[in-house]
């Protein structure tokens, strides 16, 4: 998860619980106080993200200071990394793997990365709707194909689900990035679906 500023979809998507509007998360474990966090506390939620200090998620995870600083490391490297698979690629595969989950935050998140890089959000529409079937396109089906499948069924993946996504013109190192996408979000979901719940925007006023 990890999304800069507030964002404003072009179109507003909801489908089968899932939406791509900007959504808060509330922990549901006691988080570390800023006013009190230590200063390598302070030095961890200051190298992972922008809104660290302000996250429920950063300020229970910082509870366990360098384990939060390995988690940043990993995540920033296998999204942020130049390179290889594009990132509106790895955002897909993140919020095919967090629909799958029924993460709603992560999806939320995940999508909105997808639509400010990829400038479009027909494939999230679809990814809410049936993530089974996603893809404006051979390769993006690809990837949404592989996404479910590893989500799914991972012990049940073969050469023929590496050969599928080659065939669609991914390079050994795309492929990679997939599954590195992939795979953190595997992680990723569970922490968000354990430790806490998505706060959707308050429209009664």
């Amino acid at each position: 998860m990890s999304t800069p500023a507030v964002f404003k979809p072009a179109k507003l998507i909801q489908s089968h619980g899932f939406t791509n509007e900007s959504l808060e998360w509330d922990a549901w474990l006691d988080v570390v106080e800023i006013d009190k966090a230590t200063p390598a506390q302070i030095a961890v939620l200051e190298e992972s993200h922008p809104k660290a200090k302000t996250s429920d998620y950063y300020l229970f995870l910082v509870h366990q200071a360098e384990i939060l600083r390995q988690r940043s490391t990993a995540f920033n490297a296998i999204m942020y990394a130049p390179g290889g698979l594009s990132r509106a690629e790895r955002e897909l595969g993140a919020t095919v793997v967090s629909r799958i989950n029924g993460c709603v935050y992560c999806a939320s998140v995940h999508a909105q990365r997808f639509e400010q890089l990829a400038k479009r959000a027909d494939v999230i529409e679809q990814v809410f709707d049936e993530p089974r079937t996603a893809g404006t396109t051979a390769r993006e089906k690809a990837i949404s194909e592989f996404s479910v499948k590893i989500t799914e069924k991972p012990a049940e993946l073969a050469a023929a689900d590496i050969d599928a996504l080659k065939a669609q013109g991914l390079n050994d190192g795309e492929v990679l990035d997939l599954l590195h996408s992939d795979a953190i979000f595997a992680w990723a979901n569970r922490l968000m679906l354990n430790l806490g719940e998505p706060i959707f925007p308050d429209t009664s006023a």
